[in-house]
């Protein structure tokens, strides 16, 4: 299908006040009421627009953009909406009981406790004539799912990549040949779902029955994490953490001289849940599992975290200058006004050393890095899909062979950085018509 903004300029577009006409007709429709009309939309572009709330049972749209709406609440039980794109909206507790959404596109978009029971989920599309294409599957990367009820429903083929399916009930769906690479399915129920096919790659299932995946045949749990493959919990150390801390702030006040340095590698933090405002600085965290945890205004500055996994954490304000994160997973994580500017080592007389924080290869899809200050910070190869950079200093940052695709740069300083064009521009937001 073509993008958000080609997509847009061959569309018809309604403003505000000719959608809610669309919905009053629309209700009398629902109540048998004389001059009431079901609500039908084709190839139209109702993009930043509101229906919050509203009653659009058995509505039918088809192809239509609906881009960053608020769609919060409403009801599309037994509706058609067949191919649209609800990008970047607003669908938390909406209710598409029995809804066809066949083909339609809902990535990066929030739909935290919404009802999706007996949906179809099924492969469909519009061509570029109008006319129905088959090739078109549920795109729901990057969504947050969380809670949802999915029970029973057709999602086979749908694409979950880096979706957020935190205690989401997918009981007796039928799931075969989805991609869930990189999808948090925490403590989701599974019971009775069909997963013959599933790309579980680097999925987080924690808290999920893995016998009723494993029965299920050409499932790649590659680089999955499971409560059983999670590694080493930080609770079965030796010493106490508290005092491994103390003695590797030792080492860091000595200059290495005495104490010793905290090394973390390969551990799976996050029974401790927080790291709240901790002093960390220099540490060692290697291939270590920080998933969903609590780690505002943490200092991990010139710490070496290489191939860690930050997922879903909450790490606003933290201090990460002149850290590494090569290859590490930021996904969907909250990095918002972080520090990460260089730091510099080293007297005049002996030389400085310049070290900038490094994000080489890592992944930060869908993370939140606004307002943040990455001056001249290292992101060569890194995918950066749909982040959130408006706001951050760039100023000399090299983004050389990075994925930028979807990035929000508004009002960042990018005064000097090396920036690719993403392969696809960012969508902006149409004004009502008039």
């Amino acid at each position: 299908m073509p993008d958000h903004q080609e997509q847009a300029q061959t569309l018809e577009r309604l403003s505000q006040d000719q959608l809610d006409a669309l919905v009053t007709l629309h209700g009398r429709f629902l109540d048998g009421r004389l001059g009431g009309r079901r609500a039908t939309l084709k190839n139209t572009d109702i993009s930043g627009l509101s229906l919050q709330g509203q009653d659009l049972r058995q509505a039918n749209f088809m192809g239509c953009m609906m881009v960053g709406m608020d769609l919060s609440k409403v009801n599309f039980q037994e509706a058609a909406l067949y191919a649209c794109d609800l990008s970047n909206s607003n669908l938390n507790d909406t209710r598409f009981v029995r809804a066809d959404l066949r083909g339609a596109t809902i990535e990066n978009a929030s739909l935290e406790g919404a009802d999706l029971e007996n949906a179809d989920l099924r492969v469909g599309g519009i061509a570029d004539d109008g006319a129905y294409d088959s090739g078109q599957a549920v795109n729901f990367r990057g969504a947050n799912l969380s809670g949802a009820k999915l029970a029973g429903s057709i999602a086979s083929k749908a694409n979950f990549s880096d979706a957020i399916l935190t205690g989401a009930n997918m009981a007796q769906a039928d799931l075969r040949g989805a991609q869930m690479e990189g999808a948090d399915l925490s403590d989701a129920d599974i019971d009775g779902a069909q997963m013959e096919g599933v790309n579980l790659k680097s999925a987080i299932l924690t808290g999920v029955e893995m016998s009723k995946i494993r029965d299920r045949s050409n499932v790649d749990l590659s680089d999955a994490i499971t409560d059983e493959n999670a590694g080493v919990s930080v609770a079965d150390l030796d010493e106490p953490l508290a005092q491994l801390i103390e003695e590797h702030r030792g080492w860091v006040e000595s200059s290495g001289e005495s104490g010793k340095q905290l090394d973390l590698s390969d551990m799976d933090m996050r029974s401790l849940k927080t790291l709240k405002m901790e002093k960390l600085t220099a540490i060692r965290a290697v291939g270590t599992k920080f998933l969903g945890m609590n780690l505002y205004k943490v200092e991990l500055q010139s710490a070496v975290l290489d191939g860690s996994d930050f997922r879903n954490c909450d790490a606003e304000e933290a201090d990460f200058r002149g850290s590494s994160f090569v290859g590490a997973n930021l996904s969907h994580a909250k990095l918002k006004n972080i520090e990460a500017s260089p730091l510099m080592f080293g007297a005049e007389s002996t030389g400085k050393r310049f070290s900038p924080c490094n994000f080489e290869n890592a992944k930060l899809r869908y993370t939140d890095l606004s307002g943040a200050q990455l001056k001249s910070a290292v992101f060569k190869g890194a995918d950066l899909s749909y982040a959130d950079l408006s706001g951050a200093n760039l100023n000399g940052a090299d983004f050389t062979g990075a994925n930028m695709t979807g990035v929000n740069l508004d009002e960042a300083d990018t005064e000097g950085a090396s920036i690719p064009q993403p392969d696809k521009p960012v969508f902006q937001m149409k004004k009502d018509a008039d």
